[in-house]
């Protein structure tokens, strides 16, 4: 069955392309200098000796990550139908190398507060491009028929990356110390990876990523499409409420990314204020750099076991199936949380949130019209980073300063438990009525073919 078709055997099969696989070392790359662009900020911000960690500081660093997602994602579509695709993964880390050393050039000089957060605001706001520009080029450098297996496959391979990246940029600022200077010394490292990436883009044909008829753009198009962009979220958000499969899946990972948001939040005071002293920034950012390899671990581990628990249980049952999960882990939260306890829950909330979006995206591919489709998975973006903002904004009214609190566990609990039993009790009640629908029109049938020959005699 397709369905059962193992991660490995579909990235052996997608890499036999020569092209596919040019593309794909350009991710790579590209999100294993995420990883590391990643840990330098976090290091920066929070595991420094002379800055104290908060819930608000951490809320705004969130919202600093997902807003590109939202405010610029939308556009990139419109923009990358116009200019070459090749050049957009060219230009954009180019660009990035520059600015990343631009920031670090500011850390040098201690310029560490709002020009960094305008600084990385702004790398994360071009990565928006390259991610999408990736997305769009795949379908020129795959066959048709292994489109699906490479949209499985890269993103999670792009994750992995990423976490590797993480990892050599902890390791390095291990080996270079604790101050600002180590952290710049990171941020060099990183550049040099998305000019590498830029480097790799070349090998790709100028035209051979598309798009193939480029549509000419003006200001006044571009505000046009703004308004077009606002229009077909509408449209998209009115075919969900059409199609109520699709509707659920939509609300339930939306309700799941509340409480993963504050989780992930959670996790990292934990590790900073809690299980450590916050004096000891070493021993926190190791703390989270560990949390966050078991939570990538748990991502991977998604990718292989969901399209078989999928095949056995349903897309379904395996989404509220996982949702539940993560709910028994918070209960165990409530009940006791050592740093053991700490790992496990991260590996449970990768496995589980990435289970379940891997089903959700796959019930809204099968539930839409073809022709919405576009804008109803513009419309679940913009449902997926409005719940994560959400979850900042509870963090900063519900965390204390070490993010240890039995009445936010327990309320995320509760939360888990209240959407998984909604959605699977929505999907039941839906596949009772279609049985119900299905026998009427076996037992209509009959009285139809009497009728019919009745009229015929």
């Amino acid at each position: 069955m397709p369905t059962q078709r193992s991660f490995v055997s579909d990235l052996l099969v997608v890499l036999r392309g020569r092209d596919f696989r040019r593309l794909f070392a350009v991710r790579l790359v590209s999100q294993a200098s995420d990883g590391a662009f990643q840990v330098g900020l976090a290091s920066l911000v929070f595991f420094s000796t002379d800055r104290a960690t908060t819930p608000n500081a951490v809320a705004l660093a969130a919202v600093v990550t997902v807003l590109p997602y939202t405010l610029i994602g939308p556009f990139a579509g419109v923009l990358l139908d116009v200019w070459p695709r090749r050049q957009v993964l060219l230009f954009a880390n180019a660009l990035r190398a520059l600015m990343v050393v631009g920031v670090a050039a500011l850390i040098f000089g201690g310029a560490v507060g709002a020009p960094l957060y305008l600084g990385a605001l702004a790398c994360l706001s071009v990565n928006r491009f390259f991610l999408s520009g990736l997305g769009a080029s795949l379908p020129h450098v795959v066959p048709r028929d292994e489109l699906v297996m490479a949209n499985a496959v890269s993103p999670t391979c792009g994750t992995v990356a990423a976490l590797i990246g993480a990892g050599v940029g902890f390791g390095l600022r291990e080996l270079l110390g604790t101050s600002d200077s180590s952290n710049a010394v990171v941020l060099l490292v990183t550049a040099v990876g998305y000019a590498v990436s830029a480097a790799l883009a070349l090998r790709l044909g100028r035209d051979l990523l598309g798009p193939a008829e480029r549509a000419e753009l003006s200001w006044l198009s571009f505000s046009a499409a703004g308004w077009d962009m606002l229009r077909d979220l509408t449209l998209g958000a009115r075919h969900v409420r059409e199609r109520r499969r699709a509707g659920r899946a939509l609300a339930v990972i939306g309700t799941h990314r509340i409480g993963y948001g504050v989780m992930t939040i959670t996790l990292m005071l934990l590790c900073r204020n809690h299980f450590s002293n916050p004096a000891d920034v070493d021993n926190g950012l190791s703390l989270l750099a560990r949390s966050v390899t078991a939570m990538g671990l748990g991502i991977a581990v998604a990718a292989f076991v969901t399209p078989i628990a999928a095949a056995r249980v349903g897309s379904s049952g395996w989404i509220s199936s996982c949702v539940a999960a993560a709910a028994a882990m918070q209960l165990i939260f409530v009940l006791h949380l050592d740093v053991a306890t700490l790992f496990a829950g991260a590996f449970v909330l990768g496995l589980t949130g990435q289970g379940a979006k891997i089903c959700v995206d796959a019930i809204v591919q099968e539930t839409v019209d073809d022709g919405f489709r576009g804008r109803v998975f513009a419309f679940y973006d913009v449902v997926f980073n409005a719940a994560f903002v959400t979850a900042a904004g509870l963090s900063i009214l519900l965390l204390p300063a070490d993010g240890y609190s039995h009445a936010v566990f327990g309320g995320i609990a509760v939360l888990f438990a209240l959407a998984a039993t909604a959605y699977r009790i929505g999907e039941h009640r839906q596949e009772r009525q279609e049985l119900l629908s299905a026998q009427e029109s076996s037992r209509s049938t009959p009285q139809v073919t009497t009728a019919a020959k009745s009229l015929r005699s």
